[in-house]
């Protein structure tokens, strides 16, 4: 039964529709079980969440939109916090930041930049969380040209331990700004961002599908071309065995394919270059053999959001994640053989996207997280249809993992991990140290220590 003092904080138990709402997750394979949850939308109800916390002896969790549950640890005997906080975005067009509160999606956030010409280092749908994709790193169709995510945003407001709110930046509590950054999370309740926009006049973007019998002249082409390519576009190469379902259209869902997606970023109205650079990219991997879908296009940065084709309903996914060095021909091979064509691969989706150019430069004044040292971002999953499909799934991982290890950086990109327990690991030892001490003077008493990501903290 609830009690009358969480009545009064808003706080649910098991059985109370508030509680099932405050534990709603994107990935139906890693369900958040807490022993207690609340939705915040103010700050003060965030302080009172932490101040019942203390007084029971639960340790605090957060979360936004639950894309990410399965990296969060086990919420056993937590309170688990689902920020939604009001206010909406605030666009600051002359300084070209905006302001965006917890619980806010990236799509709300490209519609309020749209009618200034700016727009934002998003994600690749609509639905995800703004807050817990930017502090992850964040991989964007525009990351070969401005870098991770996380290194645009300007400032960060949190509710710590103690139930104080603080707006940190470079020139405020410069340490927590900087451990807050892809530190690993556990530093409190994160309630607000500032992130730099930045102009996009026009966009070529769009995917295009062949049948995965071509595979091997494909990646070839497409990896030719990621060598040299023009920081101004960023793509993947993916391997797609997608089911007969609604919102699938018919070609895509008769076997197999092979899709090349991403975006070529204009910044003013001029798109000559544009296009010339979408040819370079296109014009090979047509010649390889007759696309059965081919929807690149001239367009507006808003459709960047749905290239990507990404599920808005929730699903159960396992799959896998890791930073990979360019994969020669043999590495290649490798990956064909296990996700190719012909290679009983259990996935309904695996890639590599494509790293380099900003992303691996390191950002002046950046966080704990602000480049990826790796050419590619392999990540590989499957729909948790039941008991025995997981496990197919698992065994798949395991396989591919350690066909692909000659090229493996060692690394992860926090956004693109799929589970708390695979190996993953973005800060160096000195880092994770550094971060410990951060969080060790904004919460002495560890409230939020199970909020720390693996391989973010050297204890």
């Amino acid at each position: 039964m609830t009690t009358i003092d969480e009545r009064d904080t808003g706080v649910a138990r098991p059985g109370d529709p508030a509680f099932e709402a405050a534990t709603r997750v994107f990935n139906l394979a890693t369900p958040a079980r807490p022993a207690a949850a609340v939705t915040a939308r103010t700050i003060d109800q965030i302080r009172a969440a932490i101040g019942h916390a203390r007084a029971e002896g639960l340790p605090v969790r957060v979360h936004t939109t639950g894309h990410a549950s399965g990296t969060a640890r086990p919420m056993d005997g937590a309170l688990l916090i689902r920020t939604n906080l009001e206010g909406g975005v605030e666009v600051d067009a002359a300084r070209r930041v905006a302001r965006v509160p917890a619980g806010t999606l990236w799509g709300d956030v490209v519609d309020a930049a749209a009618p200034y010409g700016l727009t934002a280092p998003h994600g690749s749908s609509p639905t995800v969380g703004v807050v817990g994709y930017l502090l992850r790193g964040g991989l964007s169709f525009y990351g070969r040209h401005i870098g991770l995510a996380i290194n645009s945003v300007r400032a960060v407001e949190l509710v710590t331990a103690d139930g104080e709110q603080r707006r940190v930046d470079a020139e405020t509590d410069p340490e927590l700004f900087w451990a807050v950054r892809g530190g690993g999370g556990g530093f409190g309740v994160v309630t607000a961002v500032e992130v730099a926009l930045f102009p996009a006049a026009k966009v070529i973007t769009g995917a295009t599908y062949w049948p995965a019998a071509h595979a091997e002249g494909l990646l070839a082409a497409w990896r030719r071309w990621t060598l040299d390519a023009p920081d101004e576009v960023t793509t993947s190469l993916r391997v797609m065995n997608l089911p007969p379902v609604p919102g699938v259209p018919p070609a895509l869902a008769a076997g197999p394919v092979i899709c090349v997606d991403g975006a070529v970023l204009s910044l003013d109205d001029d798109v000559t270059a544009a296009t010339r650079q979408a040819e370079d990219l296109l014009g090979p991997l047509r010649a390889v053999a007759e696309p059965v879908m081919d929807d690149w296009q001239l367009t507006e940065p808003s459709a960047v959001l749905r290239a990507h084709m990404e599920p808005d309903d929730p699903i159960a996914i396992v799959g896998d994640h890791m930073l990979l060095r360019e994969i020669g021909d043999d590495g290649a091979a490798a990956f064909l053989r296990l996700l190719g064509a012909g290679s009983g691969s259990p996935f309904v989706v695996a890639g590599l996207r494509q790293l380099g150019g900003a992303y691996g430069r390191p950002s002046p004044g950046g966080g704990a997280l602000d480049h990826l040292d790796a050419h590619y971002a392999y990540s590989g999953a499957g729909v948790a249809e039941d008991a025995a499909v997981t496990a197919a799934i698992e065994e798949h991982c395991a396989k591919v993992r350690a066909a692909l290890s000659p090229w493996d950086t060692g690394r992860t990109a926090p956004s693109f991990v799929e589970n708390f327990a695979q190996p993953q690991g973005h800060l160096s030892a000195a880092q994770a140290e550094r971060a410990d001490r951060v969080r060790d003077r904004v919460d002495p008493g560890g409230l939020f220590r199970g909020d720390v990501s693996p391989g973010a903290t050297a204890r």
